[in-house]
């Protein structure tokens, strides 16, 4: 008889290759022109795998209702920091703030509950919007050639990488161990990406 490894067994088991790849997607290495490079480059990189599928993870625990306002904050203020970076405007510290988005989005997952307060629900919202501003800076910033399919690409891989994140806290809900797991296992993956 087979046993099925535990969601926890896979999110820390996912997190470990992510993090042994290579940690950032803004490497310049990469094509950065048209959809299907828009489509590939969310994936191309722990940084914004991990902060994404953490949106989708805090998203779909804390706000069941409403699980889709992650991402929509998320979608919005990324493709804003994609016309800042289009527009040639600067934003400093946009890789360390990416960086920083996979810890903060991690622990906001692990922290996170489904009867916290208002208050608590619109800081992470308004932070969730505020890194947001980086990924889409990024992206935008590495463009090359057909900007416009790009950034389409870029904004349908990234909801679907929030839908997969709301997939999981779905597929864990009611074992909110599990899901604190996850969220930690994000935030230490975020951590190794800092250390380089």
């Amino acid at each position: 008889m087979t046993t099925r490894p535990a969601p926890l067994s896979l999110a820390l088991g996912a997190a470990a290759v992510t993090a042994a790849a290579p940690a950032l997607a803004h490497t310049g290495i990469h094509e950065a022109s048209g959809l299907a490079a828009g489509l590939v480059h969310p994936l191309a990189g722990a940084d914004h795998l991990l902060a994404m599928l953490a949106v989708g993870l805090w998203s779909g625990f804390v706000l069941p209702r409403a699980f889709w306002a992650g991402a929509a904050a998320f979608l919005i203020a990324m493709a804003a920091g994609a016309g800042l970076g289009f527009a040639g405007q600067g934003l400093p510290f946009v890789e360390a703030g990416i960086l920083a988005s996979v810890v903060v989005f991690g622990l906001m997952t692990a922290l996170a509950s489904p009867a916290q307060s208002p208050a608590v629900t619109a800081a992470a919202l308004a932070a969730i919007a505020g890194f947001a501003l980086f990924h889409g800076h990024a992206h935008a910033a590495e463009a090359t050639g057909a900007a416009l399919p790009y950034l389409a690409g870029f904004l349908l891989a990234t909801a679907g990488l929030h839908l997969a994140g709301i997939a999981i806290a779905r597929a864990v809900a009611g074992r909110v161990l599990v899901l604190r797991g996850i969220g930690a296992a994000i935030a230490a993956s975020g951590l190794l990406l800092m250390a380089g």
